[in-house]
């Protein structure tokens, strides 16, 4: 078991004998999305914990959503639900990238990309290339790639 994992088991453990409601069907929740992950395909493999940090980051976007269209639809009481387990997934997440070091990153990639001659379309998925192995789990793509169009309108 990857020790990522092995965390979680030991937090969901712990949450329950603390009888932590949120925490534990949280925990469960995430625990059971990477089950279903590991035995997905054609056979059963144990994740890395850069893949089950992958499964994380998805259940917290999913709780994310959730909230936001709870709260657009009048029910506060869910959305503050699922805020809160999105919360308690984010403590098993690396450290979001702030706007300014994404913009870093990116305007290093975008450099790179200019330089070895790509344009037009085909220069945003080779910055895409070049940044997300650095921003893995740090940052969503949707604001990786608004950040990636910003800067190669301005170049």
């Amino acid at each position: 078991m990857t020790m990522l994992k092995s965390k979680l088991q030991e937090d969901l453990t712990a949450a329950i004998r603390e009888r932590d409601e949120l925490r534990s069907s949280t925990l469960r929740l995430t625990l059971a999305a990477i089950t279903t992950e590991e035995v997905a395909g054609k056979s059963a493999r144990e994740l890395s914990d850069a893949e089950v940090q992958k499964v994380i980051a998805r259940e917290a976007k999913k709780r994310r959503e959730a909230a936001d269209a709870f709260a657009k639809g009048g029910r506060a009481e869910q959305a503050e639900r699922e805020k809160a387990e999105g919360e308690v997934l984010a403590a098993y997440l690396p450290e979001p990238l702030s706007d300014d070091e994404l913009e870093e990153i990116v305007a290093a990639a975008v450099a790179e990309a200019v330089g070895s001659g790509a344009e037009g379309p085909r220069a945003i998925g080779q910055v895409m290339k070049i940044v997300n192995p650095k921003v893995a789990g740090r940052a969503e793509g949707g604001r990786v790639a608004a950040a990636v169009k910003k800067l190669l309108a301005e170049h």
